[in-house]
């Protein structure tokens, strides 16, 4: 599950000085409390340890709220930069971690690297694959097999093979019968023996659990959910149904909406927006303050409907000193377009403002000013009405619309980032400096 498929979402903390652990502290302290990966570098940027977590924030504080062993002790003292990867569930967390581990060989995982009782995953090279779970050392180095792991937590190595073989279906006796055995029938096999799938068709089985393997999540969601489409096209809708049930079951581990994947929703936004192409890049605005006290602005940024954290940004207003969101918002706007327009960057394909017509008014006049053509909508929380530039009235989708799926998500997260940036100016008292 490399890559955007879960996508898999990171973001980078630059710590200057592991001599102030109140400093890494603070950067912790903004970690997400989701399921995820955790990344930890040196100061050269090599990646010295990798690991999971059910929530990355409560995680990751144990490094800094207790009382360490020698070995951890030494791997903190060294690190010097932090990434992190939200996955949709702690069981595609356990995927992620293990290809990662297998992928850079940290020095402090060394370990999970050596210990021969996790166990693996292993995809063999026969016409119709055997798939199994082995201990490290009953693996068979033959050149030819796969391996996934090693997973330091069986019971969620069990959890997802299950769930795997339920979705899929796949071989896993180990010597091919005569006849059709009971897997067959509950629909957990699809019984290559008595030739009911082709070796070609069985492969690309076996495809798809490699990307589910892999974390690669959002691929093969967005892979299934075009087979889908083209199996319904051309009337072959029992095929159909079973690449359905399929998406739903993978939306269901990974605590997505089911029924449609981000290609969907990009899809329906751009209807709704009257675009000319898909809306991949999208970014969010909010406005965050108390009292006036403390004000700042967040923008977050979404690539193909995943979180791009190495493109989110903070503002701290500069320009407005009374409670003015309005004020706010236009000056966070015009930073951000106006630094894209001079070092030549590229601009984004929908911008999303928290708020309702007036704050869309706001952010449509700046744009204009700067002479930019970008699609410019907000949201109105009351009744997650939205407004768009050319329309008189609210838009009021309904609740399971893919549109409003994502501009909620978006909103949300951009919300998010900005409460949690002002809270990081509260503790520090920096405002001005």
């Amino acid at each position: 599950m490399h890559g955007e498929s879960f996508q898999c979402r990171k973001r980078s903390h630059k710590i200057n000085s592991m001599s102030n652990i109140d400093k890494l502290k603070s950067k912790v302290a903004d970690l997400p409390q989701a399921p995820g990966v955790y990344i930890f570098k040196d100061s050269r940027g090599k990646i010295i340890y990798i690991g999971k977590a059910k929530s990355l924030k409560k995680r990751a504080q144990t490094y800094f709220s207790r009382r360490l062993d020698t070995k951890t002790q030494a791997m903190v003292s060294r690190i010097a930069d932090m990434e992190y990867r939200i996955t949709p569930s702690e069981i595609q967390a356990q995927l992620l971690e293990a290809c990662l581990i297998k992928d850079n060989q940290p020095q402090y995982n060394i370990d999970l690297k050596d210990d021969k009782s996790f166990p693996w995953i292993r995809i063999n090279d026969e016409e119709f694959p055997l798939i199994s779970i082995l201990r490290r050392k009953k693996l068979q180095e033959d050149g030819r097999s796969l391996y996934f792991g090693p997973y330091t937590n069986a019971k969620l190595l069990r959890q997802a093979f299950k769930a795997m073989r339920k979705i899929f279906g796949f071989r896993s006796c180990k010597k091919m019968p005569k006849q059709a055995c009971l897997y067959s029938r509950l629909k957990l096999c699809p019984a290559p023996c008595i030739g009911k799938i082709s070796s070609r068709d069985y492969r690309e089985v076996i495809q798809r659990i490699k990307l589910f393997l892999e974390s690669k999540h959002e691929e093969l969601l967005q892979e299934l959910a075009g087979e889908m489409r083209q199996a319904a096209a051309m009337k072959n809708f029992e095929q159909a149904a079973k690449l359905r049930d399929q998406i739903n079951a993978l939306s269901a581990i990974g605590r997505v909406k089911p029924g449609f994947t981000s290609i969907d929703e990009l899809e329906d936004l751009k209807n709704l927006l009257k675009l000319d192409r898909l809306p991949e890049r999208i970014e969010a605005f909010d406005i965050s303050n108390i009292s006036g006290r403390e004000a700042c602005g967040s923008m977050v940024s979404f690539y193909k409907g995943i979180p791009d954290k190495n493109n989110y940004r903070r503002f701290r207003i500069n320009t407005v000193e009374a409670i003015n969101d309005y004020a706010m918002l236009k000056e966070v706007i015009r930073r951000r377009y106006s630094r894209l327009i001079n070092e030549n960057l590229t601009l984004p394909d929908v911008v999303l403002i928290d708020g309702g017509k007036g704050q869309l008014g706001i952010a449509e006049e700046e744009m204009n000013a700067l002479k930019i053509k970008v699609a410019v909508v907000s949201i109105a929380k009351a009744r997650e009405e939205i407004y768009a530039p050319g329309r008189k009235r609210a838009i009021r989708l309904k609740p399971d619309s893919p549109a409003l799926q994502i501009i909620q998500r978006v909103r949300d997260e951009a919300h998010r980032f900005a409460v949690a940036y002002h809270h990081i100016l509260r503790r520090k008292k920096i405002i001005g400096k």
